[in-house]
């Protein structure tokens, strides 16, 4: 018989004995948790695409000075992609004696590709999507258009040579809010119309438009074909860019999805270990057996690597099969997010899944089957040798390398791997030393106690490998259910808070110096508070420690297009509430000498380090200074921010307009028009769209979240299961031996009690404060979020503990002691 029809074989007896349920459960449930999140992650990816397209009507964006040539288009449509062209430029429109300076914006019938396009047909009335583009002589305009030319919806205005009706107010606009600071009303003219305005030459300053969208894959190679072929004048925009507030939640969003998937895999991998334990001391016998008919070590080694190698492809790929339901169903609860349109799932997932579950196996499993090839061949005549004794070394070593690798390679962020691996060890480590002290005072208090105390102390002294094993096994399953707690009331509260419902939903930019006081003065009688009143200045950046910036001298796409753009910048006294100050110092006042505080995402795009002298071109003159400090911006605060700030005494001097942001409850939208016609040079711009796709994010990915950790909870329970197990084979012994001596049935049920409640109430207080410890360094170091700490989880993490443990334990190995003594005695070993 060759050796593989062997292993099978020995494999399907191994199953219907029961022998691998444990095993397969703790192996099943890890790859589930990990295809899981990469099934959903993978479908998300295209629809987060598709949402952060909204704010650029498409999934990615030509823009150029001049005409776009066809080829782009051309090209677009044969690799599958939808297109759409719009053109815009400022003019002037006339309506009787009044006139105003506009944004004109001319799109084609396919416009928007992504997003929708709402409309009003009266101020404060109804939004209905718009079902295609205006008429040929029809005009959609911003609902503040009308109160700057005192003019009303279905009056005519003169464009150039044209005359155009404006029939509707535009609601909202989907690539409108991926610029705040256009600062002209929008006028929407269908692209056929602007010949006959005559306001486009050759000489005229326009910005072209090609919209993109379709598959993400096929985005993605149009850009790399596009690249090396755009103009000079032209640029990409990706609408997985567009955005920085809708990022930072997204991101988020990705970040929590893959811890919970990780502690699963942490938590279930020490559920691996001890069902692989316990499968050795249930395999001993058979071992034996063979040994006895002539089997040598080499043939046992190979038999057991084969059994496990097609043990972990069938688990692994039922796992991958769980992972894709739960994701299913992960879609359904998260339907109102996605709509109907969520793309499938690729099947890289399932690769990854398969690879996670035989490393698992490999790293956890492995080490203690191999040593089941020592069982000695008297192991037949003398039960009482036991099984071999496991190579701490080398299970240690197997399951360090095998966690290593899984965590760095799922965890797709070093920051990640590193502080769950440390915070891991720390707690092991942590949870062996303690449970080596537990044994220690153990056998100290069971020689001045009696009765059932002395009995059930007495049972962790005499087991010091097993009583360690089992703390370990129980805080890390009761350190996933903290966690699980701590994730859940605290990190995920807190994430949540950081767009509350008073976040500012209405910008107003465009504010003129001498306008001020007074926008300031009608606001606070009206009882809206302005966090502040910012100044914006335009510059373009020339150079960096001395060197000149040129698009071309960054290979990252994003840090090409901030080369070439302007900079919003600004001076403070002090930084925004929002705002920490992650390298360098603030400057200490108004009067200090000119310096630069820069954004830290910005400074890693673009290079730039403490003590960089930065060069701006402003208002015709050059400004520089040195960086003397980097800023954490919250951006999905929704407040004012800036990339880079100065001190007053750099850019007071320049012209500037200034900017506010405040919160406007929906009941009182009615002081936007009283506003508008009080200031009618300030550009009101509304975001509650954009606040609502991102308190979208984080409500929907707090349940994603709270849903895979279901995960670590089933972990967290198996893990338990599997550290009361590992010590049955033995207690079958003890037990017989003491019911033989006159033990009775309650004595030892109390004495159980006593041995697993001490062992869940050291293992409670270890999970509970490394619990704390690893939210408070997530939080912190990783998202980047305020955290405080909770009483309430000591108190239910070392009584609850020792109460589960304690009553799991005890009736776990019941059935022990109602088995007759020469039952047990027979059987055991």
């Amino acid at each position: 018989m060759s050796t593989w029809r062997l292993a099978l074989r020995l494999l399907r007896r191994d199953w219907r004995s029961g022998e691998l349920t444990l095993l397969s459960a703790a192996l099943v449930l890890t790859v589930a948790a990990i295809t899981a999140v990469g099934f959903f992650t993978d479908r998300i990816d295209g629809a987060m695409q598709r949402q952060g397209g909204e704010l650029i009507a498409a999934d990615l964006v030509i823009d150029a000075s001049a005409r776009i040539p066809d080829s782009f288009a051309a090209e677009a449509q044969r690799r599958g992609l939808r297109t759409a062209r719009t053109l815009s430029f400022r003019s002037v429109v006339l309506a009787g004696n009044a006139s105003q300076l506009v944004q004109v914006k001319a799109v084609d019938a396919d416009y928007p590709l992504r997003g929708e396009l709402r409309l009003q047909a009266a101020d404060n009335g109804p939004e209905r999507p718009a079902t295609g583009i205006p008429g040929t002589a029809e005009a959609w305009v911003e609902p503040r258009l009308p109160y700057a030319l005192g003019a009303a919806v279905g009056d005519t205005v003169q464009l150039g040579e044209a005359r155009f009706r404006m029939s509707r107010l535009i609601a909202y606009e989907p690539d409108r809010g991926g610029n705040f600071f256009q600062i002209a009303p929008r006028v929407m003219i269908p692209l056929a119309a602007v010949e006959a305005t005559g306001l486009v030459t050759e000489a005229s300053r326009v910005r072209h438009r090609l919209l993109l969208a379709g598959e993400l894959a096929d985005i993605d190679a149009f850009i790399a074909w596009a690249e090396p072929r755009l103009p000079a004048n032209a640029g990409l925009i990706d609408a997985r860019e567009a955005r920085p507030e809708f990022a930072t939640a997204v991101d988020r969003a990705s970040r929590f999805l893959h811890l919970a998937a990780l502690t699963t895999l942490l938590v279930a991998g020490a559920a691996i270990a001890l069902a692989s334990r316990r499968l050795v001391e249930r395999q001993t016998d058979a071992v034996a057996v063979m040994r006895c008919l002539g089997a040598p070590r080499h043939l046992l080694t190979r038999l057991f690597t084969m059994r496990l190698l097609a043990f972990g492809l069938l688990a692994s790929l039922v796992g991958c099969a769980v992972g894709w339901l739960a994701q299913a169903g992960l879609a359904v609860v998260l339907q109102d997010w996605f709509g109907s349109d969520l793309p499938p799932a690729s099947l890289k997932p399932v690769a990854v899944g398969i690879g996670t579950g035989l490393v698992a196996l490999a790293g956890f499993g492995i080490p203690p089957l191999l040593q089941l090839a020592e069982v000695p061949p008297l192991r037949v005549l003398r039960r009482d040798l036991g099984p071999p004794r496991t190579s701490v070394a080398l299970a240690a070593i197997g399951a360090a390398g095998a966690l290593t690798l899984l965590v760095f390679w799922q965890a797709g962020d070093a920051d990640l791997a590193w502080k769950l691996l440390a915070g891991v060890g720390a707690a092991v480590l942590a949870l062996i030393g303690l449970g080596a002290l537990l044994v220690w005072l153990a056998g100290i208090a069971a020689r001045h106690s009696r009765g059932i105390w002395r009995l059930g102390l007495a049972g962790l002294a005499r087991r010091p490998a097993v009583a360690i094993l089992q703390t370990v096994g129980f805080g890390l399953g009761i350190l996933a259910l903290l966690l699980l707690a701590v994730v859940r009331v605290d990190l995920l509260q807190s994430w949540q808070q950081t767009l509350p419902e008073g976040a500012p939903n209405r910008f107003l930019i465009n504010i003129q110096p001498h306008e001020v006081a007074p926008l300031r003065a009608f606001l606070a009688e009206r009882g809206i508070d302005v966090g502040g009143i910012h100044p914006m200045i335009r510059g373009r950046l020339l150079a960096i420690g001395g060197e000149p910036t040129a698009p071309e001298d960054f290979d990252d796409p994003r840090a090409q297009r901030l080369a070439e753009r302007e900079f919003n910048l600004s001076f403070a006294v002090a930084p925004q509430p929002d705002n920490a100050i992650v390298a360098g110092a603030w400057w200490p006042g108004a009067d200090a000498p000119p310096q630069f505080s820069v954004e830290e995402g910005l400074a890693q795009t673009l290079g730039i380090a403490l003590g960089d002298e930065l060069r701006f071109w402003v208002a015709g003159q050059e400004v520089a200074a040195p960086v003397t400090s980097l800023r954490q911006v919250q951006w999905d605060s929704f407040n004012v921010n800036f990339f880079v700030i100065a001190t007053p005494a750099l850019l007071q001097a320049q012209p500037a307009t200034w900017i506010t942001s405040f919160h406007l409850p929906t009941s009182r939208e009615a002081l936007m028009p009283e506003l508008l016609r009080a200031f009618p040079s300030i550009t009101l711009i509304d975001v509650d769209t954009l606040l609502g796709q991102v308190r979208g994010v984080i409500e929907q990915g707090i349940r994603a979240v709270e849903y895979v950790f279901a995960f670590t909870l089933v972990a967290g329970l198996l893990v338990m299961y599997a550290g009361i197990q590992a010590s049955l084979a033995v207690r079958r012994l003890e037990h017989g031996v003491l019911r033989t001596l006159g033990a009775g049935r309650r004595q030892l049920l109390r004495s159980l009690l006593v041995e697993f409640t001490a062992a869940g109430l050291l293992a409670g207080l270890t999970a509970s404060l490394f619990a704390e410890l690893t939210g408070w360094v997530l939080a912190r170091e990783l998202l980047g979020l305020p955290f405080h700490w909770n009483p309430w989880l000591w108190i239910i993490g070392v009584a609850g503990s020792g109460l589960l443990i304690g009553l799991a334990g005890t009736l776990g190995t019941y059935r022990v002691l109602v088995r007759p003594p020469l039952a047990a005695l027979r059987q055991a070993g």
